[in-house]
């Protein structure tokens, strides 16, 4: 008897959508399953994979690749790192692979079903993170930053609206038919409500297997969901797909162009300072550099000034979050900065005179 194959995850989303967040607390929430966890990102060091390893979980492996581009064609973590988790099967029940924000989801979905991967893993569904009040916002939808966002919805099987804890039903009602008409074979639409969701709602879904294969599924497959599931809709099943059922989109290797081909102006950059800082004014540096530099995230670590916490700086434009945390004390502070041609030396300069303290 053939051994079963491993169900895949893709969460997908842009910058500062919060995926890492969510996989956080589906981290926190998950008791059935054994996890492993790939986290790809867009810069020079892995922060969010930092974050999830916060998280403490026994049930949980983290991997960190490199490559802000996962499975294209110059990575060369991805394969190893998915053949060595199928040699530790036996404690692996499902796999999840965050993408960078800047990345497609189609190269992991295509090399899924490659001759190298197909016969052991599983596409169970592809999610796609939403910053709800950013994709409402008028200024979203254009340019470089709206096609890549289009382009990442139209390979979801499932889109979580997030960051939507401050708005009202008639926003929600928005942001479902503004994400419905940029994509309208996307499955279903789901709220996460403190960047939370059930897993039976992540896990298990079997949208893109086989009937033939179903009887040989890796763990158990979700049943109806559980309490707090609120549709946006009434209907559960959108253009003629369902739950299990037939596959949304054609995946083939072939059909995978990724955006950063077309448009290279995409950079990132890390800076890093010996110094402690400041909490509240390496904050305000950030928001004040965001308005005058074209970045659309940043985010890292830093000393304290004032108590052996680690400071960690999580940024979507102009809106800068601040948080302390008391594991693992930061040596120094690293910022990873992404933005549509930045300029370097303008940041350097400018973070060295706001902070008072020296980075290169």
């Amino acid at each position: 008897m053939s051994q079963p194959r491993i169900p895949v995850t893709v969460v997908t989303g842009f910058l500062g959508a919060g995926k890492t967040t969510l996989l956080s607390n589906l981290i926190h929430q998950n008791r059935q399953r054994r996890l492993a966890i790939l986290v790809n990102e867009f810069g020079e060091v892995s922060i969010d994979g930092a974050l999830l390893r916060d998280t403490g979980s026994s049930q949980v492996e983290i991997h960190d690749l490199a490559n802000g581009l996962v499975a294209y064609d110059d990575d060369q973590d991805f394969l190893p790192a998915m053949q060595a988790i199928w040699q530790r099967r036996a404690l692996i029940d499902h796999v999840l692979i965050e993408t960078s924000g800047l990345a497609l989801p189609s190269a992991v979905m295509a090399q899924l079903q490659s001759p190298a991967l197909a016969p052991y893993f599983v596409l169970d569904a592809t999610l796609a993170v939403v910053d709800t009040p950013l994709m409402l916002s008028d200024d979203f939808s254009t340019g470089a930053t709206g096609a890549l966002f289009g382009e990442q919805l139209s390979f979801a099987d499932i889109v979580v609206l997030n960051k939507i804890d401050a708005l009202d039903d008639a926003a929600l009602l928005a942001a479902e038919t503004r994400v419905r008409a940029a994509a309208p074979s996307v499955r279903f639409i789901e709220l996460a409500f403190e960047a939370k969701l059930d897993t039976r709602l992540t896990l298990g879904l079997r949208l893109h297997e086989a009937a033939a294969d179903r009887q040989r599924h890796y763990g158990p497959i979700a049943s109806l969901p559980g309490p707090g599931f609120r549709p946006l809709t009434d209907q559960a099943v959108f253009d003629g797909h369902s739950h299990g059922g037939g596959t949304a989109h054609s995946h083939g290797l072939a059909t995978h162009k990724h955006f950063h081909e077309q448009d290279p102006g995409w950079q990132s950059f890390m800076l890093k300072s010996a110094h402690a800082q400041d909490g509240e004014r390496l904050r305000a540096a950030i928001a004040v550099i965001a308005r005058e530099q074209p970045l659309l995230r940043v985010k890292g670590f830093a000393a304290s000034q004032d108590s052996p916490e680690r400071l960690l700086i999580q940024a979507v434009r102009t809106r800068v979050e601040l948080t302390r945390s008391p594991h693992m004390p930061a040596r120094q502070a690293q910022l990873v900065f992404i933005g549509y041609h930045p300029s370097r030396p303008a940041i350097v300069e400018r973070l060295t005179e706001l902070t008072g303290t020296t980075w290169r």
